[in-house]
Formats: structure tokens, C-alpha cells, sequence
């Protein structure tokens, strides 16, 4: 079995330091590089050859959001992790509309990490729960990244359904578990129907919203109907 080659990016020594040693014991993954800031690294991508870029946002110089976006504006077959502090939604915005295929913060454990750089070197969008709630429940206003959102209103929130009226009842469902960060396979299990039919609903969402990965339809949920 081949390897996932992992490019760790973060400015905290002590965090890269116990990252790099705690992906060094999942069997599956090896770090090919270590870099401090976004400039290193997208200038080690070209030297190491990544599978999967784990990256922090919050870094001097070049951040991991303009990070993310010129490495995979010359290497889309990259795929890049968010690992950060934040989960607000100017953050996860910012990450998703880069083009990262997966978000967690912090507090994730080893396992949560690895089963993540795994699901984003198979092309899948994964993540956190704390994530996933936001981007189901809180469909409010973009907030200040050091600060947090501000909470939810007490009052109900629109329905993907009510955000997204082109979509059908089925296909609201299947938007929402998309960006809940459920893989075709749990969506089906979910919803009792079949993987290709989950497929086609899936084809169908990004048809309907213009978009062209889990990823960007993530996003879109996010930021919402009025948006770019």
C-alpha cells in the first residue's frame, strides 16, 4: 500500500513539531516536509510532492488561505486539510472558497486526522463537528475571525430548502449532508437509497448551485443563495 505523503504546515514549532510526530506513527502516512509559513510552503511543494498539505491558517507573511489557493492554482491535484484555531465563518469561507477540501480545528485527535487526510487523498470534503454544525445551523453573517460569530438568533433559521429553492426536497436533503461532511455511502445509508442514486442527486445539487466539487457546494451553503 502506497503511502499518503503529507506536507505539515504550521508556524507554532511545538504544534509542526507534535504533528509531525503523531502522523508519523499512523502506518499509512508519511510527512515528506515540514514548513513554518505559506511562502515555504508552496515552495516545498515542488520538492517534496505532497499527496495532502495539512495547513494552519493563521500564519506571518503568506497565510494558509492564500497559501491554499497558489498551490492549487498550480497543482490542483493536491489536496489541502485546513488544521486550525478557528471556526468562524470567514475562516471556513476563506479556506472553502481556496479550494481546501477539508476543515478541522485543533482540538481534533490523531485518529479524527488521519481518518481526514485519508478522506481528502480519495477526493472527498471532510469536516469537523463542530464545522458541520455551522455550516447546517448557523447560516448567518460572516463574523470576525478573531472574535467568532455572533450567536444564532433565537428565531428559526431558513431551511437549505427555503436558501436553495431551485432544489428539490431530496436534493435540499443531500446539499445539507453534503456539507454536514457525509460521504456518498453515509448519505445513502441515511436516506435509504442507493450510492448511485445518492451520485445522481449529488450531480444534479451541483448542476443546480454551478459548482464543481463538495467542496465549493460546501461553501455555497455557507455563504448562501446570494452570493458568489
Amino acid at each position: 500500500m502506497t503511502a499518503i505523503r503529507v506536507l505539515v504546515v504550521d508556524d507554532q514549532a511545538i504544534v509542526r513539531d507534535g504533528l509531525v510526530t503523531v502522523l508519523g506513527l499512523v502506518p499509512d502516512l508519511l510527512v515528506v516536509g515540514e514548513a513554518s509559513d505559506g511562502e515555504q510552503a508552496i515552495a516545498l511543494v515542488d520538492r517534496v510532492h505532497p499527496h495532502v498539505v495539512l495547513m494552519d491558517l493563521n500564519m506571518p507573511g503568506v497565510d494558509g488561505t492564500t497559501a491554499t489557493e497558489r498551490i492549487l492554482d498550480e497543482h490542483p491535484d493536491i489536496a489541502v486539510l485546513v488544521l486550525t484555531t478557528f471556526a468562524d465563518d470567514r475562516s471556513i469561507i476563506g479556506a472553502l472558497r481556496a479550494g481546501a477540501r477539508g476543515y478541522l480545528t485543533k482540538d481534533a485527535g490523531r485518529g479524527e486526522i488521519a481518518t481526514a487526510i485519508r478522506a481528502v487523498a480519495q477526493g472527498q470534503t471532510t469536516v469537523d463537528a463542530s464545522v458541520g454544525a455551522r455550516l447546517v445551523a448557523n447560516l448567518g453573517g460572516v463574523s470576525d475571525a478573531q472574535g467568532g460569530a455572533e450567536p444564532p438568533a433565537p428565531t428559526a433559521q431558513p431551511s437549505v430548502q427555503e436558501r436553495f429553492p431551485q432544489l428539490t426536497p431530496r436534493e435540499a436533503e443531500v446539499l445539507a449532508l453534503i456539507a454536514d461532511g457525509r460521504t456518498n455511502g453515509q448519505i445513502a445509508t441515511e436516506l435509504f437509497l442507493t450510492v448511485p442514486t445518492v451520485k445522481s442527486y449529488v450531480n444534479q445539487v451541483f448542476g443546480k448551485l454551478g459548482v464543481g466539487s463538495r467542496a465549493e457546494a460546501v461553501a455555497r451553503v455557507l455563504r448562501g443563495p446570494g452570493m458568489p
